[in-house]
């Protein structure tokens, strides 16, 4: 009986260890290869926050490779992007409203489909599938949207996600590699 009350205590504290002191190890060690980014907008009665991780091209083909095409990407590294909006907002005439979403999208050789998602898992993927799958559940999106993609001329080493005015339009723009989308953004109605 004491042999098994030890056994107990011991798989018990190597859990803990592996969930308090494990797990922010490994976090805190991804972040070394993409670096976790903050993209705020604040103006026009808008107040919008993005957070991502920021991975690097190192001569590597994104798109259609590394981060395949017509799959769920959890638009970055690490943990899943949140968007994050103070107020009501239209999205290609779609309301979103006020909150923190995960973002996630799914690339396409000439569009993506650009997911917002009232759930935040701890990691974009899932583990049993070593990475591969998104851990998204569709059944929380609350907006889809689908934006073309544009070509860059220069290629951007690393993943970035910022907010740009464009000929009075807001727009949240995601590039890397020689892919760039713009969302557009507005002030719901």
């Amino acid at each position: 009986m004491k042999v098994l009350k030890w056994t107990a205590a011991i798989v018990v504290l190597l859990l803990l260890g592996y969930y308090f002191i494990g797990i922010p190890y490994f976090k805190e060690q991804t972040k070394k290869y993409s670096p976790q980014k903050t993209s705020v907008y604040t103006g026009d009665a808008f107040d919008l926050k993005v957070v991502y991780s920021s991975p690097f091209k190192k001569g590597r083909v994104i798109f259609g490779e590394l981060v395949p095409y017509q799959k769920v990407w959890r638009t970055g590294a690490n943990e899943p992007t949140t968007f994050s909006t103070a107020t009501d907002l239209t999205i290609e005439g779609k309301s979103l409203s006020a909150g923190t979403y995960s973002l996630w999208t799914e690339p396409k050789p000439e569009s993506w489909t650009v997911m917002f998602n009232d759930e935040i898992p701890d990691w974009g993927v899932t583990v049993s599938s070593r990475g591969q799958e998104a851990s998204r559940d569709p059944g929380h999106d609350v907006l889809q949207v689908v934006v073309p993609i544009m070509h860059l001329d220069e290629p951007e080493e690393s993943f970035t996600i910022n907010f740009e005015t464009v000929s009075g339009q807001l727009y949240m723009s995601l590039y890397w590699d020689t892919t760039k989308i713009r969302v557009p953004i507005n002030h719901a109605p």
